[in-house]
């Protein structure tokens, strides 16, 4: 029995073991100076186990008598975040090495989290739940605060541990109600309570602890401010990190707590979901369009886009959860190459974000400038661009479940949120003469930059199977 569970859990362990492995020989070596090479390894691995993931098969296979499940949507999710995760780590090597930021912890710390994000994806109980919860919370905490000599980041990392802390407290409270009321914590015995449609008040109320404490993760409203000021503060390869990775994580917990556990409390919890999707994509659309500094905006433009995932869920049909998945996988896509090229904006060798910089950039750099509008168009829903087959599928998942007035709220804020990604548009091709920024000729973030642009173009014909795929992997969730 135990040889069959571990069998299921074999990927995480892979991962988890390689990443302690690492850990104690880079301590009693050379430290530091393996930064390089382990940033490699790591992102090898976190591939490799992604193709294994990938090709695994079909079915459910569950371990621990029921506190992990491994089916198509934790797979789907999983390879998501591991790809994710490997890229970013790639990407934003150079810019941690040039500026003596790279430690061997780094990539050790990015691989440790990514195991509690498998973890949540394939949580079956709300103790595995929490355990993944944390064990990626707490790698992202560190990670936040990496650049030890700055302010700005030292404040982003005990920001976003002091909020964390207090979500964390939230979700167990409503994980106690939940289990006090129910008389379990697997959430094939918590849908059993609410099968005959009558949920207790107690329940709902613990539904409602376990919603706003998962809000913190995705950084929906009103759980996001501790988003603009970790977004400015890391490291911007951390900051990547957390535009991706995590957040498709956090919306795979999510999805698997609300149909896995309260399948059956479906008109309840969706009013609440939708009402989050509703205030993040205002919030989001509205306030990113005073901001001047790009990674803050892009933060903003994350609170708004988990809105817009938000709305898949909240229409509780396996569709919804289908349009969600495809969502998060373009969104994640979106914000690699985004991020690349905020990692090539430098001016004297240091790291530039504010947006004004950028002024006439199409006239000195014409093929970044035209990847970063191809990503900026799709980021905003323009058609054809692949961002607004993203947006079209949730909105029609709304419509479809019954939530119409969503769905043509979700198309307003959408207009609103495309203000701000012209902006940047404007700025680049017609804006005023400034100082120019240099030359960045990184092929890695060249290469990340084009790759995600003409995915957002290539993607139109067939989505790369991406939608085939959410589709088995919705349909094993929803039940």
């Amino acid at each position: 029995m135990i040889q069959a569970d571990l069998n299921v859990i074999l990927p995480e362990m892979i991962l988890a073991v390689y990443a302690m492995l690492a850990l104690l020989f880079a301590v009693y070596s050379t430290k530091d100076k393996l930064g390089p090479l382990l940033i490699w390894t790591t992102s090898g691995l976190m591939a490799l186990l992604a193709l294994w993931i990938a090709g695994s098969g079909s079915g459910t296979n569950v371990a621990f008598d029921g506190m992990f499940v491994d089916d198509g949507f934790s797979r789907f999710a999983k390879v998501t975040i591991l790809l994710s995760a490997a890229a970013v780590l790639v990407m934003g090597q150079d810019y941690m090495v040039q500026r003596g930021m790279l430690r061997f912890e780094y990539p050790l710390l990015v691989s440790l989290s990514a195991v509690g994000m498998m973890m949540m994806v394939s949580a079956g109980d709300l103790m595995s739940l929490y355990m993944g919860l944390e064990l990626q919370s707490l790698a992202l905490y560190v990670v936040a605060s990496m650049r030890r000599d700055s302010v700005k980041s030292t404040e982003a990392g005990l920001k976003y541990f002091v909020l964390g802390a207090l979500s964390s407290g939230l979700l167990l409270y409503g994980a106690s109600l939940v289990y006090g009321f129910a008389g379990t914590t697997k959430f094939e015995g918590i849908i059993q309570v609410a099968q005959h449609g009558e949920v207790s008040i107690g329940l709902l109320f613990g539904i409602v602890f376990l919603i706003s404490g998962l809000a913190f993760k995705v950084s929906a409203v009103p759980f996001h401010m501790w988003t603009p000021d970790v977004y400015e503060g890391a490291p911007t390869p951390v900051t990547a990190f957390f535009a991706s990775a995590p957040k498709m994580a956090a919306m795979g917990l999510f999805a698997r707590v609300m149909h896995d556990a309260f399948g059956n409390a479906v008109a309840e919890w969706s009013q609440v979901v939708a009402m989050l999707s509703l205030a993040s994509m205002f919030l989001g659309a509205v306030a990113a369009i005073g901001q001047t500094n790009i990674k803050r905006l892009m933060a903003y433009s994350s609170i708004a886009h988990m809105g817009f995932a938000l709305m898949g869920l909240a229409s509780g049909t396996v569709f919804g959860v289908q349009a969600m998945l495809i969502y998060m996988a373009i969104y994640v896509t979106m914000n690699i190459g985004t991020f690349a090229f905020i990692l090539m904006m430098e001016k004297d060798g240091k790291p530039v974000t504010d947006i004004s910089s950028l002024n006439l950039y199409a006239r000195r750099e014409p093929g970044k400038a035209l990847a970063m509008l191809v990503l900026l168009f799709s980021l905003a829903g323009v058609p054809p661009m692949l961002g607004f087959f993203g947006k079209f599928y949730v909105l029609r998942a709304a419509y479809e479940g019954g939530l119409a007035w969503l769905a043509i709220a979700g198309v307003v804020a959408s207009v609103i949120g495309a203000f701000y990604y012209l902006r940047i548009v404007y700025y680049m091709y017609f804006g005023e003469e400034g100082e120019e920024l240099d030359r960045n000729s990184s092929p890695v973030l060249w290469g990340f930059l084009v790759a995600s642009a003409a995915v957002m173009v290539l993607g139109i014909i067939n989505m790369f199977g991406v939608e085939s795929a959410a589709a088995a992997a919705a349909a094993t969730l929803v039940n």
